[in-house]
Formats: structure tokens, C-alpha cells, sequence
């Protein structure tokens, strides 16, 4: 309960008011800036490189423009409401740790793929994703460092199959040019 009503001990009204909307708010705002303060990224860097920048990357033999997504609410988001995406774009979901993962598609309009990577830029795993499945898809591998979404079949009709790396070089650069240190995500 967001409300706590202190009113029982002194009377039957509570000393003050605050509408729904704007306790809603204040709420939502002091979150995301705890969010941030918990996090070693400066904040300032995900205001000035908004995720909307797209980066080269390397995926197999491959060249993809991929956006990157590291911060709590930019991969809440992910690729959600978007009706297009062009055929070589995608977004990279980069963690500074392994770990088992699991995507869904609430409020994505479009199919995709994902693809599931070790720390070493190593593709394990690849998934087919339909618009607005919110099961998800849970990965088989607990030690994943990075997802690759794009756009369904671009996997298959690029060859890029489980063995393929990522170029972590390329990944390096773009956590760089986003303002976050590549060795927090195991990147020297």
C-alpha cells in the first residue's frame, strides 16, 4: 500500500492530503533516482547518450546497427511500441554479470529474435519472440552476459548461429561512447 493512514492514533481525518496522481509521481520519481544513486554509471551519461543512438557491432560474420540498452529503465522498455525496425537494427542488452534470462514481448508490436550470449560474446542460445507474448521466453543457460534482439528470422537468413561471437571490441567502444566503464561488464 502506497498510503499509510496515520489518522487512527490521533483522529478520524488525516492531517494532510496529497491527490493520488502526484503521490503516484513523487513516488515514481524518487525511484528512479534511487535507481540511479545504487548504480556506479553516472547518471548524466544516460541523459546525455539517450538510448536511441545506434552503434556498429559485429555478430558472426555480420554487421548489425544495435542500440544499447544498460540502464534499469531502458531495458524495461526494450524495443516496446515500436511498429518497424530496419533490417540489420536491433538492441543489445548488456548486464555486468552472468546470469540465466528471461524476455517478454508486453506491448511489442513486431516478431523477433533473441539470442543469448556468454561473457566471452558467445551466441548459446537463439529464441523466436511473437508480438504481445507475455510468457517469455526463459534461456536453458545460467551463465548469460548479453541479448541480442532483432528482427524475426534475421538470425537464420544471416547464418548466425549458436558458436558465433559478438565483437566485444565494438561492444567496448559503444559502452564507452554511452559514458559507462567496459570493465564493469567484464570488457578490458
Amino acid at each position: 500500500m502506497l498510503h499509510r493512514n496515520f489518522s487512527s492514533a490521533m483522529s478520524a481525518r488525516p492531517l494532510f492530503s496529497v491527490p493520488p496522481l502526484l503521490r503516484t509521481s513523487v513516488l515514481l520519481l524518487v525511484t528512479l533516482l534511487g535507481l540511479a544513486a545504487c548504480r556506479d554509471e553516472p547518471a548524466s551519461a544516460a541523459l546525455a547518450r539517450p538510448s536511441t543512438d545506434y552503434f556498429p557491432l559485429g555478430v558472426g560474420a555480420r554487421t548489425v546497427r544495435m542500440q544499447l540498452a544498460v540502464l534499469e529503465p531502458e531495458m524495461a522498455v526494450g524495443l516496446m511500441y515500436r511498429t518497424t525496425l530496419g533490417t540489420d537494427d536491433g538492441m543489445l542488452f548488456a548486464y555486468t554479470s552472468p546470469r540465466q534470462m528471461q524476455f517478454w514481448m508486453r506491448n511489442t508490436l513486431i516478431p523477433l529474435d533473441i539470442g543469448f550470449f556468454d561473457a566471452q560474446g558467445v551466441l548459446l542460445e537463439k529464441h523466436p519472440m511473437q508480438p504481445h507474448d507475455e510468457r517469455g521466453v526463459i534461456s536453458r543457460h545460467q551463465e548469460l552476459q548479453y541479448a541480442l534482439e532483432m528482427n524475426q528470422g534475421w538470425f537464420d537468413r544471416n547464418g548466425v548461429k549458436p558458436g558465433d561471437k559478438l565483437d566485444l571490441r565494438k561492444l567496448k567502444v559503444a559502452l564507452g561512447a554511452r559514458g559507462f566503464e567496459a570493465r564493469r561488464f567484464g570488457l578490458e
